[in-house]
């Protein structure tokens, strides 16, 4: 497609920066349409509050905010700036948030923003409304600011027009036009527009205008609140009408509020009222130019009130003169939507995205539309995330609420949701909470963390002397001692892991050999029987994704995979002629992971095939029976043991738990979670995809190039590869010093006392004593090196280990 056509609807700050990052490529045929009037569209833009905090829990999003600011601070518009970079300020009320504020520091650390921890005076010196008796600390980011949204979306719209780019107002996007499985146009009132492709950046709309092409958009608009107070006189000749503010701009999220200047006046923005989800139909009708400003509701503002007085006493002599309620799109996980849609080539999406991060997802759409792939790791935000569970309706509008809830509140890395909990439990359930199992949440599913039956062995393996360190409170929270027992035990006796989550595809047909190879970087044209480990990359030669795929028979494969992500790769790639078919088989299947050094002394009693390590070798797939329980036994070790993964169907699972739990009793079986699997597979140094590494890291550089090979056929990503460069930073292994230091993830490394990389997944291992972690690091570093890290404050000395720490001659695996 040498000029392609370019539709992109709605011309707000998503649609305006993604038609610069289009023409900027050299794609110059786009017209940009909107329902209301240029740039004051009516949606979010209109009336955003502008409010730019780079620094996110997600490497991806403080990258995106990051290229905001950047993009806007050097945009021009005839009536001033686009991005006024006063600085961001957080303050912490409660030892909670200051604690949580150290983390956040830690986060920009890692993803390379500017920031600092400040005591109360220095707050109050950067903000002198702010009454530092009532704040522990605060963090100062000095890039953030101000972006003046509709001058943003004004300046990047002329630049689009520069290179050829069209924006039509009143053009309501009636229907989209299309042909033999792909998009052709839009239709307006005026006729339609021709297009080969088309994006959706309608905002709070673009769900349901997204509803007619078949498409699921999880996104719920969602009122918020916005006041302003009237002449604060401690801001009288502070700022000028060109330069409105000049104090950083603020966050109490202790009380979920922020604030920033408009000249002598404060904003105030508050989430602590009760979610407000609209009903877009009255909206339709509403005949009015700002549809997305809903009238103020001062009850719900009452304690906003009250709490900003007290912050700021400056306020006391002043009140709310004017407020609204504005419309935002919040989706069940917090992050935004972006893609293709499977079914419907051309049609892409780019929704509840905030202005914070608008110009940043603009451009990795940009890259994935033109490129194949965007040049940052946007599984996050992908429009085909959800499992099928979290795309009805009430799953959509309960969680999209409790994240709206949330969106100021601190979240520990292991809470999990607790809305429409138990929606998908494995065979297992009811043997797993006869066991006093908590449980943890993913993809839907009911994962347990750990088991309260097992306290007894954590309290007799203490009286032997095994080491349980103390952990602080935060990482205290959402853990248990018991599951050191639990690892412990694995790697001492045998242990039942529900592996029923992991992620199942049948791909089956004369075609199947011929798809995995091309998607995949193994070679996978092997006997009947064999199981193998490879990756998916996408364009650029990232990892998309790694999968064990057993050949079940010469057209039968059985895939575990990552999620819904990979299903929808492997069907954007099935061929026309219906010679493979793909099935996820997950929630029809269940399997138990039995893994310890005597795991064959339970298991092989049961089956009259030969267990032994040369009858069933390593990495080889057998179907077979134990008991009267049809089987398939793959021997595989995502903790480095002895044992199998054990496959049935999900009628029989109940029967095989009790098969093996009976025969077990002999040799001490227990029931482990999902705190002690991530512990023993970080001892193994086997990888995490999506946590250790994800799109942006080529194999070589996440330490699994052993899985890649390169004299195969062509295959997805390999030509990347080959013209690759030697990687920058590699993902290493490292050990701490102390046996009582504990990080969760994504806390800054430290080399020679500057920032050099970021923890990716961590744990404490109850085979060493010592918890360990792996961290992008630069490839000078190497093992034997010191490094440190830093968790809510503290520096904890650590060094750089050879993979795997544990058994790294596979010998606990191969016996």
């Amino acid at each position: 497609m040498a000029h392609p056509k370019v539709v992109v609807i709605g011309a707000g700050i998503v649609g305006t920066s993604l038609a610069d990052e289009i023409t900027s490529r050299g794609w110059t045929d786009v017209t940009v349409l909107d329902r209301g009037p240029l740039f004051a569209t009516g949606g979010s833009t209109s009336h955003a509050p502008g409010l730019v905090f780079q620094t996110n829990s997600s490497k991806t999003m403080t990258e995106f905010a990051r290229y905001t600011t950047e993009k806007f601070l050097a945009l021009d518009h005839p009536e001033g700036w686009a991005f006024n970079p006063v600085g961001g300020l957080e303050v912490a009320t409660t030892p909670q948030r200051w604690r949580d504020l150290h983390r956040k520091a830690g986060w920009a650390q890692s993803w390379g923003i500017e920031g600092r921890l400040l005591d109360p005076a220095e707050c109050a010196a950067l903000h002198p409304l702010l009454d530092a008796d009532r704040i522990l600390g605060g963090f100062h980011t000095p890039t953030d600011g101000l972006a003046k949204a509709l001058r943003a979306a004004a300046a990047q719209a002329r630049l689009a027009t520069a290179r050829g780019a069209r924006f039509r107002a009143h053009q309501e996007v009636l229907g989209i036009v299309q042909r033999g499985g792909r998009v052709a146009g839009v239709e307006t009132a005026d006729g339609i527009i021709d297009a080969d492709i088309v994006v959706c950046a309608a905002g709070f709309w673009g769900a349901e205008l997204a509803k007619q092409v078949g498409l699921v958009v999880p996104l719920v608009p969602m009122a918020h609140q916005y006041a302003k107070t009237g002449r604060i006189a401690a801001l009288d000749g502070r700022n000028t009408a060109l330069h409105e503010a000049s104090l950083p701009i603020l966050r109490h999220q202790d009380q979920d509020l922020y604030f920033r200047e408009h000249r002598d006046r404060i904003g105030i923005g508050y989430y602590g009222h009760k979610p407000m989800p609209v009903d877009l139909s009255t909206l339709a009708t509403a005949g009015t130019e700002m549809p997305s400003m809903l009238a103020f509701t001062d009850e719900d503002f009452a304690p906003a009130w009250h709490e900003s007085k007290e912050l700021l006493p400056a306020l006391g002599d002043s009140k709310v003169e004017e407020g609204f309620n504005g419309i935002f799109s919040f989706t069940p996980d917090g992050f935004s939507i972006m893609g293709e849609h499977r079914d419907l080539e051309g049609f892409w999406v780019a929704e509840a995205v905030w202005v914070t991060h608008s110009a940043g997802v603009a451009k990795a759409t940009a890259e994935w539309i033109i490129d194949g792939a965007p040049q940052t790791d946007v599984h996050e935000c992908d429009l085909y995330r959800f499992e099928d569970v979290a795309r009805s309706d009430h799953f959509i509008l309960e969680t999209s609420s409790q994240a709206f809830v949330e969106v100021y509140d601190i979240i520990h890395p292991h809470q999990y949701r607790t809305a429409l909990r138990g929606l998908r439990t494995s065979p297992f359930y009811p043997r797993q909470q006869q066991l006093g199992a908590y449980f943890f949440e993913g993809g839907g599913w009911e994962r347990p963390a750990w088991y309260e039956a097992n306290a007894e062995l954590a309290q007799r393996l203490r009286d032997q002397g095994v080491p349980f360190p103390e952990r602080d409170e935060w990482s205290g929270d959402f853990w248990s001692p018991i599951s050191i027992a639990e690892a412990r035990w694995t790697r001492e006796r045998v242990a039942m892991y529900d592996m029923t989550p992991l992620t199942r595809y049948e791909i089956a047909g004369s075609g199947a050999l011929e798809l995995l190879q091309r998607l995949t970087t193994n070679n996978l044209d092997k006997s009947v029987g064999s199981v193998t480990y490879t990756l998916m990359l996408d364009e650029n030669g990232g990892v998309r994704s790694d999968l064990t795929v057993a050949r079940l028979a010469p057209e039968l494969f059985q895939v575990g995979a990552n999620g819904p992500l990979d299903f929808d790769w492997f069907s954007r790639h099935l061929p026309d002629d219906g010679s493979v078919t793909l099935r996820d088989i997950t929630g029809s299947t269940c399997c138990i992971g039995l893994w310890g050094p005597v795991a064959r002394d339970l298991v092989q009693p049961l089956c009259s095939d030969d267990l032994s390590h040369q009858g069933f070798k390593y990495f080889r797939a057998l179907q077979t029976y134990l008991g009267a329980i049809p089987v398939t036994m793959m021997r595989v070790s995502y903790v480095g043991e002895l044992g199998w993964e054990i496959y049935t169907t999900a009628e029989y699972g109940s029967a095989l738990w009790d098969l093996l739990w009976t025969a077990g009793q002999a040799h001490e079986v227990i029931a482990a979670g999902r705190i002690a699997f991530n512990s023993l597979r970080i001892e193994k140094g086997y990888r995490g995809w999506g946590t250790d590494m994800t799109a942006e890291h080529l194999p070589a550089a996440a330490g699994l190039d052993f899985a890649v090979r390169m004299a195969k056929d062509d295959f997805v990503g390999k030509k990347a590869l080959e013209q690759a460069q030697p990687p920058a930073k590699i993902l290493r292994s490292i050990v701490f010093d102390s046996p009582t230091a504990v990080v969760l993830g994504k806390e800054p490394v430290y080399v020679d006392g500057a920032c050099a990389g970021y923890v990716t997944s961590a744990g404490y291992s109850a085979t060493i004593g010592h918890s360990i972690a792996y961290a992008w690091l630069p490839a000078a570093i190497v093992p034997d090196d010191a490094v440190e890290v830093e968790y809510l404050g503290t520096r904890y000395t650590a060094i750089v280990h050879t993979e795997p720490v544990v058994d790294p001659d596979m010998s606990r695996i191969r016996r």
